[in-house]
């Protein structure tokens, strides 16, 4: 069982910054890709970023390449999303979430997820 602690949403205007953090406990944390979703209101739950279990490898949404960053830190058990150049379209509730799984863009092969964090985007 792996339990995942979102922090670090809030209210931005357009084009600042955000840093979203996941803090995981129970099993071993370093086993486990990690994911950074989101959902807006009345649309479907979509992949933002991946990073593997080691941190070498990554993968972000074209709607977000070269504004987000993941990253993560197995020595502390944590997971991170660097929101940058923010717009109102990113307004969303972001989830953390786990999986072993190979494929990686999907919601329903994740294991474990957090309860959220909302990011909203004025304009």
């Amino acid at each position: 069982q792996v339990q995942l602690v979102e922090s670090g949403g809030g209210l931005v205007q357009a084009g600042g910054s955000l840093r979203l953090s996941c803090a995981a406990s129970g099993r071993t944390f370093s086993s486990y890709h990690m994911g950074w979703f989101r959902q807006a209101p009345g649309k479907e739950r979509e992949i933002v970023a991946n990073i593997d279990r080691s941190g070498g490898s990554t993968y972000y949404a074209d709607s977000v390449k070269g504004r987000f960053t993941i990253s993560r830190d197995n020595a502390k058990n944590m997971v991170y999303l660097q929101l940058n150049s923010l717009k109102p379209e990113d307004t969303a509730v972001y989830y953390c979430a786990a999986t072993t799984s190979p494929v990686i863009v999907v919601p329903t092969t994740y294991e474990y997820w957090g309860q959220g964090t909302q990011v909203t985007v004025s304009s």
